[in-house]
């Protein structure tokens, strides 16, 4: 609203200024059918005998927020740019710009895909925010949403949360209530940036003043030049998708926001404090990434969790209609351990009912793990094109040959991108794995495209709606090419079955797999090698009869596997790999660990002093899996010890409530490790 009332009182000081003539031309602007580009006309009935007042409320009932971007287009185009300069010098710039960056968010928020916006917004309001350390030191505290008055009085705050969990959204729904006069109106500018973005520019130099201008073109247009003076927020998007060169120790420092360097200098230098000393900066990322940002650069770390029980049941009850449906979905979900702790993700919810909804109504076995729920999401995805475009085939043929080389070249694009560390691509990158745009244009709900203006032109850039299902394509065609060819994607040396003197065996592809997942800085391989796995069964690769034109499952390779999984738990791991490991045993069927530690719980004889560092991870696991123990985790119960302390940290941190935890070794224990 005051963004609304600051835009009449321009508006009419302009008109108020134009001689009769002008007023005349001004709105013969206004009503002309396609001169102002990008916005409707108002009928010349609802204007012509409308006076300066009068055309000012016509104005704003039209245009809105979008009041001000109008005036100024038909003031240059009357040559009049000056009359605008006159009244907008006094006028707060963020006000001027602000309409602008409305409609920027809006559109980055729906860009992805309605569904998947729709469900995240829905999550939005249940989100849990948890503050896990303020400082250096851990804080206990539970709220709903309260970020705005965290990154005010906060200089740089870190949150952290797994793939799909909303992070991009919570920073899309605050910038939004900023711009909309909502929220935060003592903040002057919030530039939200993604790392995908800045990817796509990192070899290139720029000033701060110039990246700002380069990505915020009404900030250039508004001549602002300078952010010492105003309350300025950054917001960088998902660090664990960042392939710059984040070297803290061996950066130069900058101080000059006018001064041009690499866009790695300029965002170590913004998180460092030296550049811009007074902006607010807000990061989001993957677990696995945090630790890319120096400890000492950072105020306050956070994490969002998502959904929990109730509000998962929620989701599925406003989402479905028929409340015997939901009822019938949310039993299945809570007897699935796996899907269970996926649903606390927003983008698993959605696409979980996406498929639920069909299994459901046609009936037959419902999915229980991550990769069965995927391989069904992609079998709706091609079914409904089928349906859509190709309706002259069988009804019982899911797989077309058109639809098999589409998936097969977005496998293939999916896995050299992901190993690249690419999550943007351009025409040239599709082209080169056998992808025509007209055809990829029909699967939009695998793929999408995204147009960003940079210097005057259109660029066409391509991004999978969500990193996930590119792990999932990816995974997808390492598996078939190796049961195809029996090459191994995975190897830098990468022989066929006719170069290798011996039959390349799967347990071997599984093993590089997870060496290749537990080396990765920044987990970008976690859910790839949990598809991979979950691949590997008969009864998931039997769901995609017709795409894999061969099958290979042994229960011996797989067993080998999770022998390997299980000597890779016994080793020093980080909670966030010991985790993930433990859900590619699921994928796998194998629940061992995780059962063994369940029945010394139930049976009380649970004695900590002789767990191996498997069955500590087994044990946090299982604590991290049940909505009970993280309502009120009551450290006595299991020990006291530093030891246990440590092994549990993850289940601390993620409770709502810790019992008998004393101060004075949470302290020693987090100085011990990188929380």
């Amino acid at each position: 609203m005051a963004l609304i009332n600051k835009a009449a009182e321009v508006l009419l000081g302009i008109l108020k200024d134009l001689e009769d003539k002008d007023f005349k031309d001004f709105k013969w602007y206004l009503w002309r059918d396609g001169v102002l580009e990008g916005f409707k006309p108002i009928p010349k009935s609802d204007l012509q005998t409308l006076d300066r007042g009068d055309t000012v409320d016509k104005i704003l009932n039209t245009y809105s927020d979008r009041t001000l971007e109008v005036t100024e287009m038909v003031l240059e185009k009357m040559q009049m740019k000056s009359l605008w300069e006159k009244h907008c010098k006094n006028l707060s710039k963020p006000a001027v710009i602000s309409s602008q960056a409305v409609r920027c968010i809006i559109h980055s928020e729906s860009g992805a895909g309605g569904r998947y916006t729709t469900a995240s917004r829905t999550g939005f309001c249940v989100f849990q925010l948890k503050f896990m350390r303020f400082r250096g030191r851990l804080s206990k505290v539970l709220c709903l949403i309260s970020v705005p008055g965290l990154i005010k009085s906060l200089e740089t705050v870190l949150t952290k949360g797994v793939a799909g969990i909303g992070k991009t959204v919570l920073t899309q729904k605050f910038t939004l209530d900023w711009a909309e006069d909502k929220d935060n109106q003592d903040i002057h500018f919030i530039f939200p940036f993604t790392f995908r973005e800045l990817n796509v520019v990192k070899e290139r130099k720029f000033s701060l003043v110039g990246l700002v201008h380069h990505f915020f073109n009404e900030a250039k247009k508004a001549g602002i030049c300078s952010f010492e003076e105003f309350q300025v927020i950054f917001i960088f998007d998902g660090l664990d998708e960042c392939r710059l060169p984040l070297k803290f120790r061996r950066a130069e420092i900058l101080t000059d926001v006018t001064e041009s360097t690499s866009v790695d200098v300029l965002l170590i230098n913004l998180i460092r404090g030296k550049l811009l000393p007074s902006a607010r900066l807000w990061i989001t990322t993957r677990p696995a990434a945090a630790n890319q940002i120096p400890v000492d650069c950072v105020d306050m770390v956070t994490e969002v969790r998502g959904f929990t029980d109730p509000q998962k049941e929620e989701y599925f009850r406003r989402r479905f209609r028929n409340q015997e449906q939901a009822s019938r979905i949310i039993s299945h979900i809570k007897k699935s351990r796996s899907l269970r702790i996926m649903c606390h993700i927003p983008v698993f919810c959605w696409i979980t009912a996406t498929v639920l909804e069909k299994q459901s109504r046609e009936g037959g076995e419902l999915p229980k793990t991550l990769t069965q729920m995927y391989i069904r999401h992609l079998v709706v995805q091609v079914e409904m094109n089928k349906i859509e475009y190709d309706e002259d085939l069988d009804a019982d043929e899911t797989w077309s040959p058109e639809s098999r080389e589409m998936i097969e070249s977005l496998g293939k694009l999916a896995f050299e991108e992901l190993q690249k560390g690419n999550l943007i691509f351009y025409e040239p990158d599709l082209t080169e794995c056998g992808i025509d745009l007209r055809a990829a244009s029909v699967y939009s709900g695998m793929f999408t495209q995204i147009f960003k203006k940079e210097k005057g032109h259109q660029k066409s850039l391509f991004c999978f709606i969500h990193l996930s299902l590119q792990e999932f394509l990816a995974a997808l065609h390492v598996h078939q090419t190796f049961i195809n060819s029996g090459i191994n994607l995975l190897e830098e040396k990468q022989t066929t079955i006719q170069q290798s003197p011996q039959q390349p065996q799967l347990h071997h592809l599984h093993q590089r797999a997870v060496d290749e997942a537990l080396k990765s800085p920044n987990g970008h391989l976690d859910l790839f090698l949990r598809f991979l796995l979950g691949l590997s069964l008969e009864t998931n690769q039997s769901l995609l009869r017709g795409l894999l034109t061969q099958t290979g499952s042994s229960s011996q390779a797989n067993q080998e596997t999770v022998q390997y999984i299980k000597k890779k738990l016994s080793e020093s791991l980080s909670a966030e790999r010991s985790i993930n490991l433990f859900h590619c045993l699921n994928e796998l069927n194998d629940g061992s660990l995780v059962e063994q530690i369940q029945r010394y719980l139930r049976s009380g004889h649970l004695d900590t002093d002789e767990l191996s560092p498997a069955e500590w991870s087994a044990l946090v696991f299982v604590l991290l899996s049940s909505e009970k123990d993280l309502k009120e985790f009551d450290l006595k119960k299991y020990s006291a010890s530093e030891e246990a302390l440590l092994n549990l940290l993850p289940v601390v941190k993620a409770s709502n409530k810790a019992l008998y935890v004393p101060h004075e070794l949470i302290w020693r224990t987090e100085s011990m490790t990188n929380i």
